[in-house]
């Protein structure tokens, strides 16, 4: 298919037989539809191959399961992956269609929504590119978390439409489908001299698998992702058969339902059943398809559970062994605890989810009274450890004060705990989970996230792309570390000025693209700075608006105010019902407005709030920034995947040495960072023992009590009490995440910064120095580490 002539015959061929009319009447929606088709197809012949493969040499596979995959954009990646993104591009140009439409049309698929879910989606990228044998197992949202609107400086949510045209890259696997039960009670009968356990009377959804292709970059491997869809089962017992039908398809229909209801907490809990049933139903039986028995399942299998919602495999998979496939109790925990790793992604006591009893009993009988059993024989052990001390036993319980633990369920239930960035794992390991890491030193390691480095330059910044290659070659697609080679061109006077030729050339696309959207003209010559990412206070976003303030301030009163000019550019979707994110991003758009429509102010600053940050934006953003905004409470980021996808693209951190940032500084070093505030040590003395007392700060410096009394004083005309709690957060709350302790230090970070970017030739070299490390940040050097340390997992050959 792939000569030019031959792909444009066969594409217009294919266009009349899909879409049953002439190319002269076809429209740009026919043309992406009929390419996609095409490519699918085209790759089906190396996954039919891969599969067939994998079941022959009967090696360990791994199946990764994460409740969502931030996929973005598939086309231009796949023609990329593939090797033909050129011949196609041509060919479709000969007939009049421009390839870059056509990749407009495709919706960002609506399965993610933050670093998690993209990290999800870089690891099944570097899987396949690496020839490993590793799948993704996930839930088929029909709409995704929401589409973000800003209307009068709100957000407002919309549902998020991706699958109105269909999804052209999956294919529909009813023949695989399996059925997932919910409440009923458990019965049991003795057979065989054995107790038999049975779910009755349960209320049954059927999860049809949707699978999509994922393509390795130049390799003839094709991994499978795959995707769950509820539906109603055939003869439901149900009373109300359309209060069922709703029920059932509420399953898949959105990411993270709100969940300050019991409704919404029963939908979640759901979602996470129904996602590990139906995985481990269908791994189990394709294993046993092809080895008969599950008694060596863990040497040839192993489960990956992305952080706690898929934890509910543990109990699922000993529901399995125990009920379906007779094995003894400790015969079975012995398979699922060798078979089960798990990846924590936070240090926040908030995020590790805990359900209340009351709920998941009913909801799900049989895996609660595993889990009960599970808890019973853990703290028996303990028990016999240290004979009468309750603390320590209810601390590691699993199931304690009427919830159960889900993340003391995963640590039990697994043989691999991983943090995300070493000061994470550190921080786990000596803090938030120390009882654990003294019980299970043997489980606890290091994973420091990466990026899938070939779509963050190959497909987003593909200027930059052909620079590298013609500076050291090609190689650095496949073994990001030869991006080292880029060291030798650090003093080049010439290379440099090409760096920052392309890094302009990328501002002046965004430029147009935040110009058509809101009217506002840029100056492309000002500093980018950039903070993108979930709403979350101790993301601080709050933190790189008072500042924005203080600028403000000083341009208006102070005329002898020298600074580098700057455009601020935000974008972050706040969860639906956190209340205070949503007042941030209202703050983000006030200063916006204010700042953007006073002709004082002029060109040295503007501020851009992008509605509906995703993965496709993202690919036009990392590219144009000069400053990538790292600024959370030190101890609080695991990770961020965010910093490296910035500094692969040449822009550098400001940041708190919190997650991948330190190890960001350790590479680069003090003089291509531009590191301020607490340390991670300090914010957990803090923390400890007391002693901060942010109302000082906001006495003492006036430029910080200037900028706080102006979210209450009518600085912002017509808005009354809006910024209130915000203000309270910071005061009466004491700043639980040290805005006002950091503030100094960032703005004295931010003038010297400025003072940097004036000397262009110094910052490219900068830039040029964090492009050069950022190939250790790549996610082919994370999943070779999962794959050797924790899955013992081989390419295929």
């Amino acid at each position: 298919m792939f000569s030019k002539e031959n792909f444009k015959a066969a594409f217009l061929h294919r266009l009349e037989m899909l879409c049953g009319k002439s190319f002269s009447e076809s429209t740009k929606v026919d043309h992406y539809q009929t390419l996609g088709q095409m490519i699918r197809e085209y790759v089906s012949d190396d996954w039919i191959t891969t599969n067939e493969q994998y079941m022959a040499t009967k090696g360990k596979q791994v199946y990764y399961l994460s409740i969502e995959y931030l996929l973005g954009k598939l086309l231009r990646q796949n023609l990329i992956n593939l090797g033909v993104e050129q011949t196609v591009e041509e060919g479709l140009k000969e007939l009049g269609i421009d390839l870059g439409e056509l990749e407009e049309i495709e919706p960002d698929a609506g399965l993610g929504n933050g670093g998690l879910g993209r990290l999800a989606a870089c690891f099944l990228d570097s899987l396949a590119s690496l020839n490993l044998p590793g799948h993704g197992q996930g839930i088929r949202y029909k709409h995704g978390l929401f589409e973000q609107k800003i209307v009068n400086g709100y957000q407002v949510e919309l549902p998020e439409q991706w699958l109105r045209s269909g999804n052209v890259w999956e294919v529909r696997k009813l023949d695989l489908a399996v059925s997932v039960p919910f409440w009923g009670k458990v019965d049991t009968k003795m057979e065989n001299g054995r107790l038999i356990f049975q779910h009755i009377n349960a209320e049954t959804v059927t999860a049809v698998p949707y699978d999509m292709p994922v393509v390795g970059y130049e390799s003839k491997t094709v991994n499978t992702l795959r995707l769950w869809n509820a539906e109603p089962a055939q003869f439901p017992v149900h009373k109300d058969i359309l209060k069922y039908k709703r029920e059932t398809e509420a399953i898949s229909e959105f990411l993270y339902p709100d969940d300050t209801h019991d409704e919404g907490k029963i939908l979640r809990l759901k979602q996470q059943y129904f996602l590990v049933s139906a995985s481990l139903q269908s791994i189990v039986k394709a294993h046993k398809k092809q080895y008969g028995s599950l008694d060596k399942l863990h040497e040839y299998v192993c489960i990956h559970i992305n952080d706690t919602h898929p934890v509910l495999a543990i109990p699922e998979l000993m529901r399995i062994l125990l009920d379906q496939e007779g094995f003894g109790w400790d015969e079975a925990w012995h398979i699922t605890q060798n078979t089960i790793s798990y990846t924590n992604h936070t240090t926040l006591a908030e995020a590790l989810e805990k359900w209340p009893v009351r709920i998941f009993q009913p909801l799900l009988p049989r895996i609660y009274m595993i889990v009960e059993e599970i808890n019973e024989r853990f703290c028996r052990k303990l028990w016999e450890e240290t004979p009468g001390d309750w603390t320590r036993i209810a601390g590691l319980a699993i199931i304690a004060d009427e919830f159960v633990q889900m993340a003391h369920l995963a640590i039990v239930g697994s043989f691999s705990v991983n943090g995300v960035a070493r000061l994470h794992t550190e921080i786990l390991k000596e803090r938030e989970m120390k009882p654990f890491f003294q019980l299970f030193p043997e489980k606890f390691n290091n994973k420091t996230n990466g990026i899938a480095h070939r779509r963050w330059l190959l497909k987003a910044n593909p200027k930059l792309s052909a620079l590298l290659t013609d500076a050291i070659g090609p190689s650095w697609t496949h073994s990001a570390n030869e991006l080292m080679g880029l060291l030798k061109y650090q003093d080049d006077r010439s290379f440099l000025e090409q760096l920052g030729k392309i890094k302009a050339a990328n501002k002046k696309q965004l430029a147009e693209m935040v110009y058509k959207q809101t009217g506002i003209a840029l100056d492309t010559r000002a500093i980018f700075d950039v903070q993108v990412k979930r709403l979350h206070a101790y993301k601080r976003q709050l933190l790189n608006v008072l500042h924005i303030m203080y600028l403000y301030n000083q341009i208006k009163e102070d005329s002898s105010f020298q600074m580098t000019p700057r455009v601020f550019i935000f974008g972050a979707k706040a969860s639906p019902g956190y209340y205070y994110a949503k007042k941030i991003i209202k703050l983000i758009n006030s200063v916006a407005e204010k700042v953007n429509n006073d002709p004082k102010v002029a060109d040295r600053l503007k501020v851009i709030f992008m509605e509906n940050y995703r993965v496709s934006l993202a690919e036009r953003i990392f590219p144009a920034a000069d400053i990538s905004e790292q600024i959370s409470t030190a101890s609080k980021e695991a990770s961020g995947t965010g910093n490296m996808k910035f500094m692969i693209n040449g822009a550098l951190t400001i940041g708190t040495l919190d997650g991948a940032n330190v190890e960001i500084h350790e590479r680069v070093g003090d003089d291509n960072i531009f590191i301020f505030g607490l340390t991670a040590e300090e914010v957990l003395h803090y923390y400890r023992h007391g002693g901060y007392e942010s109302v000082g700060y906001y006495h003492h410096d006036k430029r910080l009590k200037q900028v706080i009394d102006q979210l209450i004083n009518g600085f912002f005309p017509g808005i009354q009490n809006e910024y209130e709690p915000i203000v309270d957060s910071l005061l009466e709350e004491n700043d639980q995440y040290f805005v006002l302790k950091d503030f100094a230090s960032y703005i004295n970070t931010q003038q010297r910064l400025g003072s940097c970017y004036t000397d262009s030739l110094n910052w490219q070299k900068k830039s040029l120095i964090n492009i050069a490390h950022a190939g250790y940040f790549s996610s082919d050097r994370t999943i070779k580490e999962y794959a050797s340390d924790i899955w013992g997992i081989h390419p295929l050959q």
